[in-house]
């Protein structure tokens, strides 16, 4: 071996280290998505664990059991699985379920009283948080040999990120900011019995700076960002699922359904969805190395 070797023979080692990590973190969250697959099993089949949630709340926390359930637990399994094998569209997926099961379970051990489901809910977060760090970590190394074939498509998505964030952040502050003028408190956390809107303090220190980060480095053609840019989009569903959701909740809690929410929150759904889709499928995997 020749002194002229040893860079690129550490460089092979890094990068064998960084997939390794990167499959612990595939095995965390598959781990992860069984427990909350359970914990949501439990809260549906008796939803006196919610007891001490408002009339506001209860809806909202029983359709975000039902998304768990039917969609982020299965979906965040499934594709860790695939990457497992190698699927590069496979890890971009199962990184943005991630990051929303994290989020989620911020809500879930922070928000809702302490109950017999608390050591479930924290252990779904705590091994989904470790592995979306170790996930972010080797984004760049798990999906070196994805590229995007449209140019149009991660321009279009870029755009979607950026254009979806700020509607989102235009609705928080316009509850938020009359409140802070007037020294009151959110309508939305009053309603909830909580100190502060968790949704939007999530948004505010995660989703919408990183959000705008993404999605302008995609337009600067950023090579992370790139890579990140599905992950966020494949978050942005997600959420609308629960929000969806929430209307058949109340119906089925005995309250007054409020369907008016399904319209915009469909539309950008599909909005988001159409744009993540096209972006997937224009990613080829290349041979290793080039």
């Amino acid at each position: 071996m020749t002194a002229d070797s040893l860079p690129t023979t550490a460089h092979r080692t890094d990068t064998s280290a960084r997939l390794t990590q990167s499959h612990r973190s595939l095995w965390l969250s598959i781990a992860a998505a069984l427990l909350a697959w359970g914990g949501s099993i439990l809260t549906l089949a008796n939803s006196a664990v919610y007891d001490q949630l408002t009339p506001v709340f209860l809806p909202q926390a029983l359709a975000q059991d039902a998304a768990n359930l039917i969609v982020a637990a299965p979906m965040l399994a499934v594709s860790a699985v695939l990457a497992l094998r190698g699927s590069v569209r496979a890890h971009l997926i199962w990184l943005g379920v991630l990051a929303f099961t994290v989020y989620n379970y911020v809500i879930y051990a922070f928000s809702v009283p302490f109950g017999p489901l608390y050591p479930l809910w924290t252990a779904v977060l705590g091994l989904s948080l470790f592995a979306l760090i170790g996930g972010v970590r080797t984004l760049t190394d798990a999906t070196s040999t994805a590229r995007f074939r449209s140019h149009r498509a991660t321009s279009v998505a870029a755009w979607v990120l950026l254009i979806v964030a700020g509607l989102f952040a235009l609705i928080w502050l316009r509850e938020d900011l009359p409140a802070l003028l007037g020294r009151t408190t959110q309508q939305s956390s009053t309603d909830m019995n909580l100190p502060t809107n968790p949704v939007h303090t999530l948004d505010y220190i995660f989703f919408l700076p990183s959000a705008f980060y993404v999605g302008i480095g995609l337009l600067r053609e950023n090579p992370f960002a790139s890579r990140a840019t599905a992950p966020f989009l494949i978050f942005m569903v997600l959420t609308c699922v629960p929000i969806v959701l929430t209307p058949v909740a109340q119906a089925v809690s005995g309250q007054s359904p409020v369907w008016s929410i399904l319209a915009p929150i469909g539309v950008i759904a599909a909005v988001v969805l159409s744009s993540v889709t096209w972006l997937l499928i224009t990613v080829r995997q290349a041979p290793a190395g080039l």
